[in-house]
């Protein structure tokens, strides 16, 4: 006996703009990021008393690199879906072409936009080190502060991006208005 298991259909949504649609999540992604990214920060800093770059057990490395590799990757995946499952009920203005490979897309773009925020993160952590002194102690509230601008950076940056480079197989469908002949 085979099990099928039905796809959930996406919740309904209501006729927008792909503007609109877009600033809706870009806050639902950016409230609770900064939030709790500034909370964890702040909790985690706050047990020591003074952080580091990367030497010690909660290293300013350890929060913010984990963040800048994954919330690309999460947000990438999560905003493309959305805005084709949006293009597919037509709540948008938009619709997708035939011809694209979601999958593909959703993996090329999320595992490069991880890569690019990690490694530029990481190259200005290493910069900053190397300005400072390796012992250089960091303020707490500051660099829990600094997490959470980070992750608002990110949300923001990483709701439109990848919308970018969808836009390139989202197209306006045509809209034929009927021609009425007369027959005199």
């Amino acid at each position: 006996m085979k099990f099928k298991i039905k796809k959930a259909q996406p919740k309904p949504l209501k006729k927008t703009t792909l503007n609109r649609f877009l600033r809706k999540r870009m806050l639902i992604y950016v409230i609770p990021n900064v939030f709790f990214n500034f909370i964890i920060a702040y909790a985690s800093f706050n047990e020591l008393g003074y952080t580091h770059f990367f030497a010690c057990t909660q290293s300013l490395a350890r929060l913010t690199l984990p963040m800048a590799i994954f919330l690309p990757v999460v947000l990438t995946i999560d905003i493309i879906k959305r805005v084709t499952d949006a293009a597919n009920q037509k709540a948008i203005e938009f619709e997708v072409d035939e011809q694209l490979n979601l999958k593909k897309l959703l993996t090329k773009l999320s595992i490069l936009h991880g890569l690019i925020s990690g490694s530029l993160v990481l190259s200005s952590l290493l910069f900053a080190q190397f300005i400072l002194s390796k012992y250089y102690k960091l303020d707490p509230t500051a660099m829990a502060i600094l997490v959470g601008t980070l992750a608002g950076i990110l949300s923001v940056l990483f709701t439109y991006l990848p919308v970018k480079i969808l836009r390139n197989y989202l197209y306006k469908p045509m809209i034929l208005d009927s021609i009425e002949t007369n027959n005199h």
